[in-house]
Parts: structure tokens; sequence; C-alpha cells
């Protein structure tokens, strides 16, 4: 029976070797222990064997071959973009050259590379910089600035989001914030041709940028910046916060929409001048116009994950225009997806990626059905127009719900009324107002597409805040298990890449992971690196601080994570908690003692089944112990309260791999 399921979806194998790709790469990054680049080398080597036998001989081989190639391409990934990583904050004087910037609310944001510096004996390749007094700097310079650096962020708690590996796959090292101003300098090496074509694209993009936020300031200019050059750092909290909330984050994510809207622009309008369609080829030719538009906005808009799926979608599109074919649009994403993870594999475990090729392969999975349906009576333009509006929101926020909870804990539920009343601003007001500043750019009079395309994000953003503001608009949940959403996922691909009856057995899988989320265990107590920030679960499910935190950052974290609404200070304090100067002490049915000094540590050692210390001293009675030095090389704690209590580090869940540093405990 499955061999004859099997044999009816055979036009459909081959979107399962992108499937695999990933997988290969996921694989990689799940490993507890960093393998050896031979290994790498050898899975590479093997897959190149595997394919050929599946082209040659056998196709069951096809998926084998795609896993050791996403395997071992991301193993040779990070071997060229590994770099040092900072082990400990550190005050440093550099010098070293601007890779890119980011104009910010307050400042800029800078990377830097050719990094040298006497403090840092092994310095990071790249180093993220925030200077809040910034100059006009551009792409390319050389700057010389002393830096407060610290090593990149770990995750607030087992499980949490791993900036650290996103920045080390960078080849970013080390953040933090200059002291003072930075000043331009003669450079300190010669530049390579590689080197000089990124600082020009740079350059191009801070120069829009620029151009766009002196004409739309504030948030507005913000908003414009991430349509067009995809810089996203003017966008104020109020106005990123509401749009998301509203379902329409999707529109500060250059992807299909945004591509579609470019190339599927040019190609009409190309196509609607009629000296030229009387007499020439104009479909061809306006295929290579809105490749060529297709091209410079994914170069002007830093070539994103979601971006690049978009162009080559829309390149699949025009070269089948050129070549006389039918556009396959599933196997159009699936090529997006493997150029994609052959170029980064690690975007497998980005939630662009992830968010944006469920939407897609949901959308494309029912358009696909649509379009097989017998139509009992035709339906009119505007129908058409709100049913592909409607359909879109609901299939599109169906798909990344799952992916929304996991990397944000929040579903928002009226996304179909804001983008139904939001689209039609987008896709008639916006986007031919900030093509049109493109366009006009050159010849310096982008102004007035700039001031239109400021009046249309006003009102989109004015909709969006109406939307977000309606009761009910936002859910937040707590924080999904990563094997719930492997299965969530896997059963999600079953159920649309197929397209025969079995692809309903995709429901199982969905509904294992969707159980698996739901009865997934909280923590019942979580430390911070510092020792002395400590959050507690009380008899109400709910985290409660034993004190004021001192680690912020963790603190909102683990709020958000827990599906919390609550600020930090509303969370501060549990009945049955006893603190004064030397530290807190909790009663239940375990003794939990949290010190901040070394006579309390001592007490609390001989009483306690759990303990937490800012200081470090021996202590063998307590089932936990977590001193000062455990707390900080731990990178933060994850504590069951069973009757046998037991306690994960951060460090130890993220392995022993190049971005964790120290990573042996």
């Amino acid at each position: 029976m499955a061999n004859t399921f099997l044999m009816a979806e055979r036009d459909r194998w081959p979107l399962w070797l992108a499937v695999a790709l990933g997988a290969g790469a996921a694989g990689y990054l799940a490993l507890p222990a960093e393998p050896p680049v031979a290994l790498g080398w050898a899975a590479l080597a093997l897959g190149l064997g595997a394919a050929a036998v599946t082209i040659k001989w056998h196709w069951r081989l096809g998926l084998v071959a795609a896993l050791l190639l996403g395997f071992g391409l991301a193993k040779l990934r990070e071997e060229a973009v590994a770099t040092p990583v900072l082990d400990q904050p550190k005050v440093a004087h550099l010098t070293a050259r601007i890779a890119s910037l980011e104009p910010r609310e307050k400042g800029v944001r800078v990377i830097l590379d050719e990094v040298r510096s006497g403090a840092l004996p092994s310095p990071p390749r790249r180093i993220r910089v925030a200077l809040r007094a910034g100059g006009d700097f551009r792409p390319g310079q050389w700057l010389s600035l002393t830096a407060r650096l610290d090593t990149p962020p770990a995750p607030s708690e087992p499980g949490a989001n791993d900036l650290g590996r996103s920045l080390f796959f960078q080849s970013i090292g080390a953040v933090g914030f200059a002291y003072g101003k930075a000043h331009l300098i003669v450079p300190a090496a010669p530049v390579g041709l590689g080197q000089r074509i990124g600082a020009a694209i740079e350059d191009l993009r801070l120069m829009m940028t620029q151009r766009i936020q002196a004409a739309l300031p504030g948030s507005t200019g913000g908003i414009a910046s991430a349509l067009i050059t995809g810089e996203r750092g003017g966008i104020s909290d109020e106005d990123e916060e509401a749009l998301r909330d509203a379902g329409l984050a999707h529109v500060l994510a250059i992807a299909g929409l945004h591509m579609a809207l470019v190339g599927g622009g040019i190609f009409w309008l190309l196509r609607a001048v009629p000296a030229l369609a009387l007499h020439y080829p104009i479909k061809k030719w306006a295929a290579v116009g809105a490749l060529a538009a297709g091209t410079f906005y994914l170069l002007a808009s830093g070539a994103a994950p979601s971006s690049v799926r978009a162009f080559v979608m829309l390149a699949c599109v025009m070269v089948a225009v050129l070549l006389d074919r039918p556009a396959l649009s599933m196997r159009s994403l699936a090529l997006a997806a493997a150029i994609l993870l052959v170029l980064r594999p690690e975007a497998i475990a980005e939630p662009g990626f992830q968010m944006s090729f469920a939407a897609v392969v949901a959308l494309v999975a029912v358009a696909e059905w649509e379009a097989r349906r017998e139509r009992s009576h035709p339906r009119g333009a505007l129908v058409r127009y709100a049913h592909g509006i409607v359909m879109t929101s609901l299939v599109g926020s169906l798909a990344t719900l799952p992916f929304a909870l996991f990397h944000f804990e929040r579903a928002t539920h009226y996304a179909v009324l804001g983008n139904l009343i939001a689209m039609p601003v987008m896709g008639f007001w916006v986007m031919p107002a900030a093509a049109l500043s493109v366009i006009l750019m050159p010849l310096g009079l982008e102004g007035w597409p700039l001031h239109l395309l400021g009046q249309g994000i006003a009102v989109m953003v004015a909709m969006g805040r109406w939307v977000s503001g309606l009761p009910g608009a936002v859910s937040l949940a707590p924080a999904m298990p990563l094997s719930a959403l492997v299965l969530i996922s896997l059963g999600g691909l079953w159920l649309f890449l197929w397209r025969t009856r079995w692809r309903w057995w995709g429901v199982v899988p969905i509904a294992a992971g969707v159980a698996l989320a739901w009865f997934a265990p909280l923590p019942d107590m979580l430390v911070a690196p510092d020792g002395a920030t400590v959050a507690l679960r009380g008899g109400d499910g709910k985290l409660h601080f034993l004190r004021k935190p001192r680690d912020k950052y963790a603190a909102r974290d683990w709020l958000r994570r827990d599906g919390d609404t609550r600020e930090i200070t509303d969370a501060i304090g549990l009945p049955g908690l006893k603190c004064d100067g030397l530290g807190c002490v909790v009663t239940d049915k375990l003794v939990i003692a949290a010190s901040l000094r070394p006579e309390a540590f001592l007490e609390d050692c001989i009483h306690a089944q759990v303990v937490v210390s800012t200081a470090t001293m021996d202590c063998k009675g307590p089932a936990v112990v977590i001193d000062g030095k455990a707390a900080a090389s731990g990178q933060g704690w994850r504590i069951t309260l069973s009757p046998t209590p037991s306690a994960i580090s951060v460090r130890s869940y993220r392995g022993m791999r190049p971005w964790v540093v120290n990573s042996v405990e």
C-alpha cells in the first residue's frame, strides 16, 4: 500500500531532498559536542557519492545523500566562519574596519572586522559595537576606539534562544559599546576586491537608509528603511509591537510579498507599454527586467533568508517565462530552500527561515488544492482579491503559529482582520511609493514619493494599532519544547508536500507535538549567571523572584518564556519567603536557600536541600548546590524540585561547541 502511494507521488519526491538537507544541518547543530572537521569532509564526500549513485541507479539513496550533504556543509560552514570568542568582559582599545553599519534610534551599531588590539591576544574576526556618539562613518573606513566588550549573550535558560550561536555564524565573537567617540584612521591593511565590493554594497544601503530617514524621521523612517533596505534599527518598540500584534509583522521582513510587488510590478509595467508590446517579445524582456529589479532589491535589502527565498522563487518564475515553460511553485520553493541551506546551513535554526518557509509551503499547498477544485460559478475581481487576502492571512497565520509560539511565546488572533484592511494600503500605496522613491533617488527627487510613503506607513501603523488594541488580540503561552516543534514541523511537511490521501497521516505527529507542548513541564526554579537573580515557581503556578533581580535581561526573558505578562516588580516575593540582609529562605516541601554572604552559605548548607549563593565555598550536604562560581561558569541553571532535586546548566545544554565559551564545566 505504501509503495502504491509512493509511486503515485513520484513527482513530489524531489521536494523531500530539501527537507533532508535541512535535517542534516539541524542534526549537526543539535550535537552535544563538536565533531572533527574530517567528519564534515567525510559526510560531504559520502553525500556526493550517494547523490551520484542516486542519479545513476537508485532513487532511494537520495534522502541519505541529502542528509549527509546537509551535515557536511553545516560543519564546513562552521569551519569557514569560526572565530575566537571572548571569554570574559574586557575594556580594550582597538582599531578595526567597518564591515557594516546600522543606524539606531540612539547612535549607530557597527560590525567591525580586521580587529587589532594589544588587549586581545586572539581577537575575534568580527566585533559588534554600539556607538552612542555616531559620526559620519561609512563601510570600509577604519576606526580607532575604546570599547567595553563582553561575551556574546548565552540563553537565559536551557532551551532559550541562543543569540551567541547566531552571532558566531556571523563570525562575531564579542559585543559591546564604545566609550566616548570613535575616530577615523588611515587603513591599517590593504583592501581586497571582495571587501571593496561588500563595502560598496553596504555603503549603498547605508546611503539609501540615511536619505530615507532624513526625509522621514522617527519610527516612520525606520519602517520605510525596513521595507527598502532591510534596516529595522529605527523602528520604535511601540510601532513594532502594534504591527506584530495585528498580524502585520511580515511587512517588516522583506519576503515574498515585497519581492512579488517589486518584480511583478516591473513585469507588468514593461508589458503595459503598447509600442513595445505590439512589435517585440516584450514578455521575455519584462521577465529580464523583473529579474534585474529583484536582484537589485535583494542586494539593497541585505539578502536576508526570507529575501533569498522570495528572490529564488521569483527567478524560477521569470526563467520559466524565458524558456516558455510553466513555473512549478512548490519545486521553486524547494529549490529556494536548498540554495539557502547550501549557502547558510545554520539558517535552519533561525526564526525567519522557519516562519517564512512554513507560511509559503502552506500557501502553495492550499493554492494547489484550490486550483484542482471545480468552480461552480465565477468570482468577480474584488471577491477574488478579498478571498486571496483572507486565505493568505489565515493559512499563513496558522502555519507560522507553532514557530511564533516556540520563538516568541505569543500568538495573534486578528491577523486576518489586520491583513484584510492593511494589505490594500501596502499593495497600492506603500510599496509603489517605496519603489518610486528608489527609482528617483539617483536624481535626488525622492522627497515627494518618500513623503507619500510616510503617509501610507502612518495609515498602516494606525490600522495596526487599532487591531492590536482590540480585546483578546494577543495571547501568550509558555515556551514550547524543541521536540514538539520538530514533530509539528514534520507532520506539517507530510501534510502539505504530498497530494494523495496518505498526506493526512501528517495529522498524527502534529497532534503528538501539540500534546507534548501542552503537557511540557515548566521550570520549578531558575538561576541567572550572577547567582543573585533567582526565580521560584509558587503555589499559584507563576514564577516569583526571591529578591529584586540584578540581571534584568534574564528576569524579563524568564517571564516572557513563561507566558507571563507581569512586570518584574510585580513578580517579587511569594508566600513563605523569609529574607534578611544575608539571604532568603523558602520552606515548603523542600528547604530552598539563596544566600548573599559566606556566613549564610555555611548555615544553609546544613539545613537546605537546594542552595544558591553568590559566595564560593565547599558545600556537600544539599542535593543541589550552585555557588557563585558554578552560577557563572554554568551560564545560568534550571532546577527541578522533585523529591530528589536536580539541575541542568545552560552551558551543558548548549554542549561543547565552538560558540560556547569554556565548554567544559
